[in-house]
């Protein structure tokens, strides 16, 4: 293990044993963070569920209710449309209720709020949170890669750097029963925080392995989905973890991660502080170095939104949380 992983495990490992201690209109937009590609599939699936089962749609007080006929698949399919929704700091309030044989979503357009630097970032909804009993504050991460996935029922997803295991139960939540979320970590402190978590949380789609995202513990092909939360910047070899990233996607499967980015080369005296590695500011790498490397590991489609500029003493404006967006080429 390098020095720098030296320094990363070691400052994690002592995070964990703190964290052991004790309605659909064309007038309210769909989810703000969504790449343009994926906005567009998005609301063809709105149009094709409305084009089904919708009976009725109507708006009061701000509130736009839309009343679908019900079936298995429809119920299934609004919830995952929903949920989706839902991650999104800048769009309105959306809720889903089973009324006999119809299904209601409702809108609440008056409690929308626009996504600015304050509001997004690491934010996670209070309805995420709640669904698997993890504060917030165990997230270590400078974003919400929930926002970016687009999780789909019985799909498999991978998060590298798991931490406490938030990412990885919300994204099992999201998958389904039918579908798996595994989390990588290299600390036994972290992996012990996460299974707690998942035991607490009632999660049996998930699974925990030990390992390090340069060298994932899966075979090829294995998810459809890899995720990260700020983890990436940490590698030393940040090529062989988008090697590996690249290598366990299914074809065609999604590469979505929250990471810090640099615009401006970091000081030499910076780079070299093992401090600073652990502290998410040293191993940052440019926009164009990220590019560069994602399409050399085979990913097309590659999209990178800055979110937040962070301001360091003497590094002002030098780097940025970041959502990383790429796919692998499907086969013929």
């Amino acid at each position: 293990m390098s020095e720098i992983q030296d320094a990363v495990r070691d400052r994690y490992a002592a995070k964990a044993l703190q964290m052991a201690q004790p309605r659909v209109t064309g007038a309210l937009a769909v989810a703000c963070s969504l790449s343009e590609t994926d906005l567009l599939t998005r609301r063809a699936e709105w149009r094709a569920i409305d084009t089904a089962a919708l009976i009725d749609r109507r708006e009061a007080s701000g509130t736009v209710t839309s009343t679908y006929r019900t079936s298995p698949g429809t119920l299934t399919e609004l919830a995952r449309l929903v949920a989706a929704e839902q991650v999104c700091c800048a769009t309105s309030r959306w809720e889903l209720h089973r009324e006999g044989d119809e299904v209601r979503v409702t809108v609440d357009a008056s409690r929308g709020t626009c996504c600015e630097d304050d509001c997004c970032g690491t934010s996670y909804s209070t309805a995420e949170l709640e669904s698997v009993g993890i504060d917030a504050t165990s997230s270590l991460g400078c974003g919400n890669p929930m926002l970016l996935a687009d999780l789909r029922q019985g799909e498999r997803v991978l998060d590298l750097g798991s931490g406490a295991g938030l990412d990885v139960l919300l994204s099992a939540r999201r998958v389904g029963p039918e579908g798996h979320a595994y989390g990588v970590d290299m600390t036994d402190e972290m992996l012990a925080v996460a299974r707690a978590n998942q035991a607490k949380a009632a999660v049996t789609n998930a699974t925990f392995l030990k390992g390090t995202i340069e060298d994932i513990p899966l075979p090829d092909a294995a998810v459809d989905v890899v995720i990260s939360n700020c983890v990436i910047n940490l590698a030393a070899d940040k090529r062989a973890v988008l090697r590996e990233a690249h290598r366990v996607l299914r074809p065609g499967g999604r590469f979505a991660v929250a990471d810090m980015v640099a615009f401006a080369e970091l000081p030499v005296e910076v780079k070299r502080s093992l401090d600073q590695w652990a502290g998410c500011v040293a191993g940052t790498i440019s926009i164009d170095e990220y590019t560069a490397a994602l399409q050399d590991a085979g990913f097309t489609g590659i999209d990178v939104e800055i979110t937040r500029e962070t301001h360091l003493e003497g590094l002002e404006g030098a780097i940025a949380s970041a959502y990383i967006r790429a796919r692998k080429e499907a086969t013929a």
